[in-house]
Formats: C-alpha cells, structure tokens, sequence
C-alpha cells in the first residue's frame, strides 16, 4: 500500500510540483521595466527552457536585487522554476517562500492572486496527504497486532478502502491540473517537435520530450505511403522541418513542411519524375470554415496536412520556423 509523505516524496512530490506548475496560467505578463530587466528576463528564460534551472535562478536573483520594479514577476518565477517536475534540485518549501513574500511584499502585483492561490493549493495537498499518510499508518500497525481476529481486519479493511477512496479523488484533481499545467506550456510557447502518426490521423504539439497537445488530421486523398511524385495525391514520410508560413493562404493560414528532403529527392530522380513540393501544414478552405472538425473524417487534401482553423491560428502561434516535423506511417 503506498503512503504518501508528509511532504511531497516519491510519485507524490511529482504531483504536487504538477499541481504548482499548473496553476500559473496568467503568469506570462510583461514588465515594463526597462531594457535591462527585459534583457534579465530573456536571459533567464533562455536558461530555464536549456534546463540550465540553478542558472535561470540565478538570474532571477540578480533581476530582484537590481530591478525592484520586476521583482514580483521575478518571484513569481523563482517559484515556478523551484517546483518544476524536471528540476532534479526542486525544493517546494522555497517554491512556498517565494509565493508568500510576493504575497506579502508586493500586494498590488498582478501576480498576488495566483501566487495566493499556489500557496493555498500546496498547503491544501499537503494536509490531505498528511492526514491519508497518518490513516495508513494507523491500519498498518492495527493490521499487525489483530491477527487471526477477522472481524476487526474487516473494519480495517473498510478503513483502508475509504482511505484509497480518498486517495484516488486526489489523484483525480492532481490529473485535472496536470492539464492545466500542459496549457500553461503551450501558453508559453516552447515546442521543439511536431510528430504526425498518418496511420492515427493525429499531429502532437512536443515541447522538451513531453506531449503537450494533439490535434485530428485529414491527410492526402491517397495517404498510405509517401510521397514519390507530384500529383500523388501522399503525404510525405520522414524527418522535416517548418521553413515558412503563409498568412495569405486560400486554406486560412499555412505552415509549409521541407518537403522534398534529399532522400524523397533521390527516390523521384530514380523514378525519373519529379518529387512534388508545396507541402503544408494548413487549414480548410476559405469560406468553408463552418466545416470544422468533422473535416477530419475524410483524406480531402492533395498531400498536405489540414486542421480547422481555430487550431492552425493556436498552431502559428506556438510552433516557430525550424522546428522539427517528423512524419510516420
């Protein structure tokens, strides 16, 4: 039986760190205190998405030190940067400190409500936890000393289920602001990778190893395979990367994929035809936006791959030119 720690420990502190990152929805603000604070804040952030954390907290110290001004938001990110699930040094009572001194020292911050509700949040889990750990313990030892006396094991053991009860409506609420916590990333903007699975019909949205959004794709009228020659009718297969966009596009918005990469060109040039090109990553067509997502239930492009629109314009925003496209069967 697993028993959580009086502090967040094991699977648990993972959850909590979860429930801290996903509440920093808002946190994306800018401040207005001149060149050098901005220039502190980029620097920072360059080293947080690096994974460079003990150096982005660094920075965020040396920005609350010398810019009063942004000190809020600085605390607000040492907070977040303290409690991340890939910081192998997260440390959530001083994720907790500098929650509370924004709370305390800078009342009139933009960040006070959130930075509120991160501390109360924490505290909250960890009481639960505190008081399921206890539970447990408390069985366990009775469980011990009853042996062989059954009807006390059964009352025992109706305690325990009550107590697993508990445990997995926490887990619930720890899984709904995981998803909070994946919205905030996108918020963020940091994807690195589109990968599309043609055989799923699915494109994902990764940032740093992690899944962050998946979409329902429409493909090529013919989809099975890659593209070999112009007017095939395939979407590609292989390893691409977003060269270009098109805001003017007859499909809403385009994002174009590095189609024909040496390998699909070397495959035509054996064929003796030409590879095709003018690959996307793109939308319905105009005036037909009405269509939405049941779009997806049918291959209607000529290779390409199409979202709605309200996806491609999230899409634009978040994935920047150079970011890597793989594209599988």
């Amino acid at each position: 039986m697993r028993r959580p720690g009086i502090l967040p420990t094991g699977s648990f502190k993972f959850r909590i760190c979860l429930l801290l990152a996903a509440m920093l929805l808002s946190g994306c603000g800018h401040v207005n205190d001149g060149a050098q604070a901005k220039k502190g804040f980029a620097e920072a952030n360059d080293l947080f998405h690096q994974g460079s954390y003990a150096a982005s907290l660094d920075k965020y110290s040396e920005i609350i030190e010398k810019y009063p001004p942004a000190a809020d938001k600085a605390l607000f990110e040492t907070g977040f940067i303290h409690a991340h699930p890939k910081n192998e040094r997260k440390d959530y009572r001083k994720a907790l400190e500098a929650f509370e001194k924004l709370v305390k020292d800078y009342p009139g911050s933009e960040y006070r409500q959130n930075a509120e509700m991160m501390v109360f949040n924490i505290r909250n889990v960890t009481y639960k936890d505190q008081t399921i750990s206890a539970q447990q313990t408390h069985i366990e030892t009775l469980q011990r000393g009853i042996q062989g006396r059954d009807n006390e094991i059964v009352t025992l053991q109706k305690k325990l289920e009550a107590s697993e009860s508990r445990i997995e409506a926490s887990e619930r609420k720890v899984e709904a602001l995981e998803q909070k916590y994946r919205a905030y990333a996108l918020q963020k903007g940091t994807i690195d990778r589109i990968l599309i699975e043609k055989s799923a019909r699915r494109m994902t949205l990764i940032s740093q190893g992690e899944a962050l959004k998946s979409y329902k794709i429409a493909l090529g009228g013919n989809p099975v395979g890659p593209k070999e020659r112009q007017g095939d009718n395939k979407t590609p297969e292989g390893i691409y990367t977003i060269d270009g966009r098109n805001k003017e596009s007859r499909f809403h918005l385009s994002l174009r994929v590095s189609y024909p990469n040496e390998r699909d060109r070397n495959r035509a040039k054996e064929l003796g035809v030409s590879p095709g090109g003018d690959i996307m990553i793109h939308s319905i067509k105009n005036g037909l936006s009405w269509v939405g997502d049941a779009h997806s239930g049918i291959d209607w492009t000529k290779g390409c791959i199409a979202v709605t629109d309200g996806e491609i314009e999230e899409i634009d925003k978040l994935v920047p030119n150079g970011t890597v496209v793989e594209i599988r069967p």
